[in-house]
């Protein structure tokens, strides 16, 4: 008999923002990292996306990016010590609907799985924490060291999402048509779009103009949208001002 998968992003989908940014502040904040690499470099970045005035996906693309060449020489066993206080801090920062929508696919006995752009050794701690099956995160390598190359195999993007879900499919003999994902950005397009079930939590603009341009997938398509205390629940068809 074939499994029921269930497949969530975290960034923006279940947690309330990016566990990499919540990670690099903490590491500036501690000073592991100079903090004029955040001054000088990725505060503009910050602000224009705070302000509106640029695109939230190009942001957190900026970032991983001064992140990566940040983390190059650093210890993982430091940064392992600094990943477990970020998820204790910041790990319950998560959307209601998602956190319940967890709780309900472990209950019905599906297979829950995290895919995230973030780094695996963050995505490792949030899966522990919420007692899923599996995980795939952005691998960033060591040497024989243990400190960081400053190389990594990204899994951000919805080709590197897709290619994740299609080896659990196959780990876990998974019925793609009886599951479900969850996403909020066009790097999680794929993974809508595999499955019966796929939910938009709070989808940025390209990810929901991509879904209204495919016929199939809008029909299938719920839309959340969770602001303050109260969740909003539509079809794809919902109006992009």
């Amino acid at each position: 008999m074939k499994s029921v998968g269930a497949f969530f992003d975290i960034d923006g989908t279940l947690h309330r923002d990016s566990l990499m940014m919540e990670h690099f502040k903490k590491l500036i904040n501690d000073e592991i990292i100079d903090p004029v690499v955040w001054h000088n470099i990725a505060k503009k970045t910050f602000h224009d996306w705070d302000k509106r005035m640029g695109n939230y996906e190009d942001y957190l693309l900026d970032v991983a990016e001064i992140y990566l060449e940040a983390m190059k020489g650093k210890s993982k066993h430091h940064i392992e010590f600094v990943s477990d206080q970020v998820i204790e801090v910041k790990g319950d920062r998560v959307y209601r609907f998602t956190r319940d929508r967890i709780k309900w696919h472990r209950e019905q006995g599906h297979k829950v799985i995290f895919i995230s752009g973030s780094p695996d050794f963050l995505v490792a701690k949030m899966a522990k924490k919420y007692e899923v099956e599996d995980f795939r995160g952005t691998n960033y390598l060591v040497d024989d060291d243990n400190l960081f190359t400053g190389e990594i195999v990204q899994m951000w993007d919805s080709e590197s999402k897709q290619n994740a879900i299609l080896d659990f499919v196959e780990k876990y003999n998974i019925d793609l048509n009886k599951s479900y994902a969850y996403g909020d950005t066009n790097g999680d397009f794929s993974m809508l779009k595999l499955v019966g079930f796929p939910t938009a939590i709070n989808p940025a603009r390209e990810l929901i103009t991509n879904i209204k341009k495919d016929d199939e997938l809008k029909k299938k398509t719920t839309v959340i949208i969770e602001r303050k205390d109260t969740i909003y629940k539509m079809n794809a068809e919902v109006e992009i001002l």
